[in-house]
């Protein structure tokens, strides 16, 4: 047992901002944890070099054991946080299953609606749904920034009470404070809804959030977006649950009157200025010429408006847009924002 006090084997799949940010942070912490990246050169640096983690929780560069592809980590991991992206998460759930203890439980670090594609592969008793509430941008392989600060929250699948939530909340609380919950669907899906806000959009416009909350057309595309995501949920009957604990899409949305207008675009206002420098992942993978994760996001919600008859019109447009862009039909521009129709 380690001076933490938690013996079990830690691995950490996938080194980009999310899951390179928490690595560094839980080996500076004390605990053992291996990455497990794509390529040779990343690898060796991690080791070697270390991941250089720079924001809101200070500067510091951690080296820690790393190897190339899940089929090299080392076996009976009990407790993997899964931080590839969605795109790669068939053939890397494939590999997992002869690398884990009995006991072992994986965490999906994902925007959007993991959980269910791992456990048609994993089980579902091994798999952990997770909200990650904060932002983190990469810069270069080992050169990561943790742009603003928030939470986890963490729980079973199934809505049930597991004392196993417990040792990943130990192990999450040295990034930052985790909670438990007995709804994570709704969790998720709240997180999906301000996702498929600021990442989809993030993507079309190539704006930072700060940037793009200034502009009242941009927040009436929120607006929109929010609505028809609540009407896709109410359909398929999930509880979504307050944002960030301070955004109740139930009450947000449904008041009506002039003054209730405007102070929904003045909490987008704030909203913006708070975390004015966070960008997009999804732009983030467009500028590196990667696949994106709409289908989690947006996708999530347009697929299942289809399926439940629920009219999702702003999010289909922004949908089909992301999907040019990724084709090379589009640019990413602002422009695209006024292309939008609300």
């Amino acid at each position: 047992m380690n001076q933490t006090g938690l013996d079990f084997k830690i691995a950490v799949v996938g080194a980009g901002a999310i899951g390179g940010i928490c690595a560094g942070l839980i080996k500076k912490a004390g605990l053992n944890v291996q990455v497990v990246v794509r390529r040779e050169e990343h690898a060796q640096k991690i080791k070697n070099l270390g991941i250089h983690i720079t924001g809101i929780k200070g500067e510091f560069t951690e080296r820690m054991d790393a190897v190339v592809g899940v089929e090299n980590m080392d076996p009976d991991v009990d407790l993997v946080l899964l931080g590839v992206k969605a795109t790669a998460l068939a053939d890397v759930t494939q590999k997992l299953s002869s690398r884990l203890s009995p006991s072992a439980m994986v965490v999906s670090l994902q925007n959007g609606f993991c959980e269910q594609a791992l456990a048609d592969v994993l089980g579902r008793d091994r798999v952990i749904g997770c909200v990650t509430g904060w932002g983190a941008t990469l810069h270069s392989d080992c050169d990561l920034e943790m742009t603003s600060s928030g939470d986890f929250i963490i729980g079973n699948i199934d809505g049930k009470k597991d004392p196993r939530l417990e040792k990943v909340q130990s192990v999450l609380n040295r990034v930052l404070p985790c909670q438990i919950s007995n709804n994570i669907g709704g969790s998720l899906y709240s997180k999906l809804i301000i996702n498929s806000c600021i990442t989809s959009v993030g993507a079309v416009c190539g704006l930072y959030l700060g940037q793009m909350l200034a502009q009242k057309k941009v927040r009436l595309v929120f607006l929109r977006i929010m609505e028809e995501a609540m009407a896709v949920a109410i359909a398929m009957d999930i509880k979504v649950e307050i944002f960030a604990g301070k955004l109740n899409y139930y009450t947000f949305l449904e008041e009506n009157g002039m003054i209730l207008a405007l102070k929904r675009h003045l909490f987008l206002r704030v909203l913006g200025f708070k975390y004015r420098r966070l960008k997009s992942s999804m732009l983030q993978s467009l500028e590196r010429k990667q696949a994106t994760e709409i289908d989690y996001l947006t996708g999530f919600i347009t697929k299942n408006g289809k399926k439940h008859q629920v009219p999702t019109p702003v999010n289909d447009q922004i949908f089909e847009m992301v999907r040019e862009i990724e084709q090379g039909q589009r640019a990413i521009s602002p422009d695209n924002l006024e292309q939008i129709k609300i």
